[in-house]
């Protein structure tokens, strides 16, 4: 089955440390897909504040989409995020998590994940929430991959520095899969 051999690296972190642009950035460098974050548009539309019930439907959307972009992978998926932010999110904001979503977590791991770091300034957004926190979310990323056990690493530096060292850290992760 495909979906063996895709090899899943997630791009994840704190608001506003640029997961999106080098989720494009990496797609376009091993010549293969992206899933974009889902629940960035679906917030986009909400004319109230996010409800548990959003919460749930961001996770199950996230899963959804990433279903339905990796038979067009190329080798390796980049998932812009992941639905851990479901978690982190639900978390923060009240108190606990979905069951459904603590079930999932160690059935969906990724093979690889790259934690963006918080040295980039902050993009004003409307859809960015917390500016003030960004040492505390970080804080919260490193020890929900931690929980996990996940193969990560974290990403800094300029935004050519960055994609550098995303490609060299998939390019390690690559080898090791192939021995």
């Amino acid at each position: 089955m495909k979906e063996n051999i895709i090899k899943k690296i997630a791009v994840v972190g704190p608001e506003s440390t640029g997961k999106s642009t080098i989720s494009a950035q990496l797609a376009d460098h091993y010549n293969t897909v992206w899933v974009p974050e889902y629940a960035r548009e679906y917030c986009a539309a909400l004319t109230e504040p996010c409800t548990w019930q959003d919460e749930i439907n961001m996770f199950r959307g996230q899963l959804e989409l990433e279903k339905q972009i990796l038979p067009q992978a190329n080798h390796v998926l980049i998932c812009d995020t992941t639905f851990i932010t479901v978690k982190i999110w639900s978390d923060h904001v009240f108190g606990e998590t979905p069951q459904e979503v603590l079930d999932e977590l160690l059935r969906h791991p990724y093979d690889l994940y790259l934690l963006m770091d918080i040295d980039l300034p902050w993009q004003d957004d409307p859809l960015r929430d917390f500016p003030h926190m960004r040492e505390y979310f970080m804080d919260v990323w490193h020890k929900e991959l931690k929980a996990l056990d996940a193969d990560y690493h974290l990403i800094s530096g300029s935004d050519e520095e960055r994609l550098k060292n995303a490609i060299d850290k998939i390019d390690n992760a690559l080898f090791r899969f192939s021995q």
